[in-house]
């Protein structure tokens, strides 16, 4: 994995978070996440609520009073967490957690090279996949030469693909003979700094594929819309090895222009309903993570962001940036709407011209073609991943 290089004015903005986060307040946030995981089962009525509640308050009395030094109480809380998100501990609830801590904390994560930051890998069935051509065959024994990948987006993780008994990367699989890839990766990072780690990733890929890749296709849902264009960018300028077997690009409900519940800090809140054991992370969002801050304008290169504070009222300094060449590039939006409408609401997290590209300047307008740009009616954000004829759309474009 590539490391990113430490700028002056990152260390100014990380310590002026470190003043954020060193407070009772995030110590409370994560105490209340060590007693819900150590109650037990809800289902069960948390029958060890009474011992955790007394356990904690023995563990983080004492950091409460170190708080005064900056950093110590985030990072002394944290500590807590790391056996309770053990790897014996695995499960759709603890990716869920570590999604949403990552979302909200992930480039605080990364830079302290805390264990709990998740580290971008590529998964199947969820579990990451092996880089040699005898283990991917055991993997996918019918693997053919076209390969799916398939971006979550932010704050979540690959298993949430699944969403109400459907998967799209499965049911591509099965009608379109597709070997469908997950990208499991830290949303807190800047978009630029996944998508740079993502080609290098799919390189990694078909290397050790067991057979002749012969096509690549990248389906993206909201962030993982534009960690997807910036990867294609990279790809194409570092001339990748995949890049020439990209093929097409999909876009579910992605932020291309951004989405303005960032500016409140709420993306992060409107995705909290994952687990119950994610839901005292709702504070986060007031200290939201480079990534998400990405989220304003849709920022999917470097430039668009270095040398910028990212908390502070700014413009919008994108630079044009086009669709990927030679490539079938497609989007979706979802609006609450049910019907068609002068004015269409967005899908409750982002706008439908954001989704589809459009912008009041035409130096920024993505110009997917009009018969690649398509509506969901009715359809919530989440919603996209699950349906009916969400997928009707996406089968008929990957079957073209």
């Amino acid at each position: 994995m590539t490391k990113t290089t430490r700028k002056h004015a990152e260390d100014l903005r990380a310590a002026s978070k470190l003043a954020v986060v060193a407070t009772s307040g995030i110590i409370d946030l994560v105490e209340e996440m060590h007693r819900t995981i150590a109650s037990g089962p809800g289902l069960l009525g948390r029958p060890f609520a009474r011992p955790a509640r007394a356990l904690t308050g023995v563990v983080y009395g004492p950091i409460r009073k170190v708080t005064e030094l900056v950093g110590v109480g985030l990072d002394a809380a944290l500590s807590q967490l790391g056996p309770l998100l053990g790897e014996s501990a695995v499960g759709p609830d603890r990716d869920a957690i570590l999604s949403v801590l990552n979302g909200a904390l992930g480039d605080y994560l990364s830079e302290t090279k805390n264990p709990l930051a998740i580290e971008m890998t590529l998964r199947h069935a969820a579990r990451a996949l092996p880089v040699d051509a005898s283990a991917l065959h055991r993997v996918f024994p019918r693997a053919g030469g076209k390969i799916l990948i398939l971006v979550h987006g932010s704050s979540m993780n690959d298993r949430q693909w699944n969403r109400g008994g459907h998967d799209y990367g499965t049911a591509l699989a099965h009608d379109l003979g597709y070997a469908p890839v997950y990208v499991h990766y830290n949303s807190g990072l800047h978009i630029s700094t996944n998508g740079r780690v993502l080609v290098e990733r799919i390189d990694e890929l078909i290397r050790a594929w067991p057979i002749a890749v012969d096509e690549i296709s990248v389906l993206g849902h909201s962030m993982g819309g534009l960690v997807a264009r910036s990867a294609c960018h990279i790809a194409t300028r570092e001339h990748a090895r995949w890049r020439p077997k990209l093929r097409r690009l999909v876009c579910l409900g992605s932020p291309h222009h951004g989405a303005p519940l960032e500016r409140g800090g709420s993306w992060i809140d409107t995705l909290l309903g994952v687990s119950a054991y994610s839901a005292p992370m709702a504070r986060l969002g007031r200290i939201r993570s480079a990534g998400v801050t990405d989220l304003r304008f849709g920022n999917v290169l470097d430039e668009h962001w270095e040398g910028q504070d990212r908390f502070a009222p700014a413009r919008d300094a994108r630079s044009r940036l086009t669709l990927p060449s030679k490539v079938a590039c497609y989007t979706i939006a979802g609006t609450t709407a049910k019907t068609l409408r002068e004015r269409l609401p967005g899908d409750g997290l982002v706008p439908v011209n954001s989704a589809l590209g459009r912008h009041a300047r035409p130096d920024l307008t993505l110009n997917f073609p009009d018969d690649h740009q398509w509506i969901a009616h009715g359809t919530g954000h989440l919603d996209l991943l699950s349906r009916p004829e969400v997928y009707a759309k996406l089968r008929g474009w990957f079957a073209g």
